[in-house]
């Protein structure tokens, strides 16, 4: 029969099975598995020189080269490839479709005990029982959940590349693994008629006993497992575009190596007069990727900056741009018409008191909350987006060298000038605010608990607390 593959990859990890089930797929005649071949210590073993031809130090310098001779090589050849292997074929590998891909996984635990006891006792394989050392490992639980982490993000890039592309992978389990009949079904998905009657017997599983009886510490494990989100519950769900880095919008000092990234909503005229005075050169704006690159490249030692502001006086003014900007006339008519938003006509907003406001505010809060979550139609707007998104926009271009933070920002910047070897001006007094109701006339516990809901991702990751009155 034809095949619907030229070769194959074992996405597994150490303590997987992948041994085994190589050992396994080996008795199929006409099928190869050359082991862990892009390991970045060795070829696939210790004592292996080179594979199909190519040596370690040929396959440090075009490790293409070696994948396209599997892939060519007489038979069905394969190889097994682990999250910390060579990463510049791995997309290579993903993008193919005629790489069939096998996910092999294992209990994250009993890996995790596994590789304790492989490492101390120095036995990786076994396949005599004869020769099989017991020790009992701690269980560590910081170590753990960096192991675990590293693993599933690992899975989650391979899941995610089959997901684009269209693919499917055979998955197995460990146990699965154990299984003839699964693996006669792996056979059959990889497009040969032969069909095995038993597992491969040259391997001995290492440890057999009960988890209880391989740990020091069991109790403190179980304690320790318990707490962590395996189903990640706890994740802050995030429904927002990716942005982009705004370059338009970053403001340079004329004369000094600084460059400042707004984060809008926010009347900025005393950062620009502060950069304006860094170097007696004015400020340069209106950039384009080319030229800013020009620019960095023309400003050696050159720092970065944005200011966060708290999501309650931020909330509030993205609202006062909402409500005043001639450009969102169309949004308070959409506001006003299909989501009962308190907003009077644009001739009354002027007239608005503190009471009137607060609904209006609530009533936009409550918009905010649903189109950040895509329910709505209109465009998720950066002016009301949330910090933690205009920031990895930022990133994506010009990673900020320093969080400055709006009530800190005098400090923040001399301590930013003082890292670049610049000396630095006063900062002139911070601007009163946009909004004609200022947080302090409206401020009480309900609207503070419903900011903190629509922006719970800012206060997790910038660490943002209840909103304090500026002294």
């Amino acid at each position: 029969m034809t095949r619907p593959f030229d070769y194959f990859v074992i996405f597994a990890e150490m303590r997987t099975g992948s041994n085994l089930l190589e050992a396994t797929l080996g008795q199929v005649e006409g099928l190869t598995c050359h082991g862990e071949v892009f390991n970045p210590d060795h070829m696939g073993g210790p004592n292996v020189d080179e594979v199909l031809g190519i040596t370690m130090k040929e396959r440090i310098a075009d490790p293409a080269e070696l994948l396209s001779r599997i892939r060519s090589a007489p038979g069905f050849n394969g190889l097994r490839f682990f999250f910390d292997h060579e990463p510049r074929v791995l997309d290579e590998i993903l993008n193919d479709p005629r790489c069939a891909k096998i996910v092999l996984t294992r209990n994250p635990v009993d890996c995790y005990i596994s590789l304790k006891i492989a490492y101390n006792t120095k036995r990786w394989q076994l396949s005599d029982v004869r020769d099989r050392i017991v020790w009992k490992p701690p269980f560590k639980p910081a170590e753990f959940e960096a192991f675990l982490a590293e693993r599933q993000a690992f899975q989650l890039r391979l899941l995610n590349a089959l997901q684009v592309t269209g693919q499917t992978a055979f998955y197995l389990d460990y146990e699965d693994s154990l299984r003839v009949e699964v693996i006669n079904g792996l056979l059959r998905f990889l497009g040969f008629e032969a069909r095995l009657d038993r597992i491969s017997d040259d391997l001995v599983r290492q440890n057999p006993e009960e988890m209880a009886d391989k740990v020091r510490n069991f109790p403190e494990m179980e304690e320790a497992l318990a707490r962590i989100d395996w189903s990640n519950l706890a994740r802050t769900p995030n429904f927002e575009p990716r942005r982009g880095p705004g370059v338009p919008r970053i403001v340079a000092a004329g004369g000094a190596p600084i460059l400042y990234l707004p984060l809008q909503p926010c009347d900025d005229s005393h950062i620009r007069d502060w950069l304006a005075r860094l170097g007696d050169g004015g400020i340069e704006e209106s950039f384009t990727q080319k030229t800013l690159r020009a620019w960095k490249r023309k400003a050696p030692g050159h720092r970065s900056f944005t200011m966060l502001r708290h999501p309650l006086t931020r909330a509030n003014d993205a609202f006062a741009a909402v409500m005043t900007g001639d450009g969102h006339a169309d949004i308070r008519a959409t506001l006003r018409g299909h989501y009962n938003v308190p907003i009077p006509p644009d001739d009354g907003i002027a007239l608005m008191g503190a009471a009137e406001w607060r609904a209006a505010l609530i009533g936009f809060l409550g918009f905010v909350k649903a189109n950040l979550a895509g329910q709505t139609g209109l465009r998720q707007d950066a002016l009301w987006g949330t910090q933690w998104s205009v920031v990895n926009g930022f990133a994506g271009f010009v990673p900020p060298d320093l969080l400055c933070r709006e009530e800190t920002l005098a400090a923040d910047l001399a301590y930013l000038a003082k890292s670049a070897r610049i000396k630095a001006p006063d900062l002139a007094g911070a601007p009163t605010g946009a909004a004609p109701v200022p947080v302090a006339d409206i401020h009480d516990r309900e609207l503070e608990a419903l900011v903190r809901d629509i922006y719970r991702r800012d206060y997790m990751s910038f660490g943002f607390g209840a909103w304090k009155a500026p002294k």
